[in-house]
């Protein structure tokens, strides 16, 4: 992409200044509330958040609000990012000031790490008594990279994200990964996740599974894992998530096969129980989306009150549309 000189000149003066290239190098690390700039830049609010004004204005930045913080980031645009990324991979690691700034960084990563383990030591007895109904997650998984393969794409949505599992699972194959969620808690958990795994390629954000806060057209892979049984509408939601495709674009879904413990509805805030091949088809189709691929995983142990995971594979259908071979073979019939 280019631009005219008077906009370069612009955006390289909003870059140009020490506090914002360190914010830029921070931020290319990993999304920043204000109250982190201002630690770890040792400068004041108000000057923090002026250096960001000026960043937003020139495009190279991005601000979302999560409940009464608001977090920066990195701007979603391809060019954007291409460019600061292009600025700070020339800044050197062993740069004095940018040293102490990384561990600065790391002490406040840790923070969240800590503040992650508690909600999640709290929580883990939950999760844990529905996990050892079903298949291990690492089988899951392992079909999951097995179905999605090598080849890396652009970007990646996870919807419902929770822990930010899948963004790190796929963090090799995707230029740039986003996670939405409703829990406040849940994105500090993959907050904490992603950065110890050390993913800078991806981010995390709250917003409604039925009105994302990203682009339309927008992603190559996106994500449902163990959200649908939570939801009122999951028809809407599939549509929504369908949306967001790019032609060509994948829709990945694992969930329950149909079931009856009724427990999980009272303990586990499940308002649905499991659904069939048919009923994914459906709101697949209904979405404009092709079922490829459906995929089924026996819990583990026997008896009773067992859950299937099933995983599924919708595609965008204007593939046929954007294929030039094969709208010549349309022709041709």
């Amino acid at each position: 992409m280019t631009v005219t000189l008077d906009r370069l000149v612009e955006t390289l003066k909003a870059a140009a200044e020490s506090s914002r290239l360190r914010i830029l190098a921070l931020l290319s690390r990993g999304d920043l509330t204000v109250s982190d700039l201002t630690e770890i830049l040792n400068q004041s609010q108000p000057r923090v958040s002026r250096h960001l004004k000026l960043l937003l204005e020139a495009g190279l930045i991005g601000r979302y609000q999560e409940g009464s913080w608001a977090f920066f980031r990195l701007a979603d645009a391809d060019a954007a990012r291409e460019f600061v990324e292009g600025l700070v991979g020339r800044v050197h690691d062993g740069d004095p000031q940018i040293e102490r700034d990384l561990e600065r960084l790391a002490a406040v990563k840790r923070r969240r790490q800590e503040r992650a383990a508690g909600y999640f030591s709290a929580n883990a007895a939950s999760w844990d008594e529905i996990r050892a109904l079903h298949a291990p997650d690492r089988a899951v998984e392992a079909a999951l990279v097995k179905l999605v393969g090598k080849r890396p794409f652009q970007s990646m949505l996870d919807l419902g994200t929770g822990t930010g599992r899948l963004l790190e699972l796929f963090a090799p194959l995707y230029r740039r990964g986003v996670g939405i969620d409703m829990s406040r808690e849940m994105l500090a958990v993959a907050r904490a996740n992603l950065d110890k795994a050390g993913v800078a390629n991806a981010q995390v954000r709250q917003g409604d599974i039925y009105a994302p806060p990203v682009e339309r057209d927008g992603f190559d892979l996106v994500t449902m894992h163990q959200v649908l049984h939570y939801l009122d509408d999951p028809a809407a939601a599939i549509r929504e998530a369908a949306r967001l495709l790019r032609p060509a674009g994948r829709l990945v879904i694992v969930d329950f096969a149909p079931h009856e413990l009724e427990f999980l509805r009272e303990e586990h805030a499940h308002l649905r129980l499991g659904f069939s091949d048919r009923q994914i088809a459906d709101w697949l189709g209904e979405a404009g989306l092709d079922l490829e691929d459906s995929q089924e995983f026996e819990p583990r142990g026997a008896g009773e009150g067992r859950l299937t995971v099933k995983l599924w594979l919708g595609r965008d259908r204007r593939l046929l549309v954007a294929d030039p071979v094969a709208a010549g073979e349309r022709e041709t019939a």
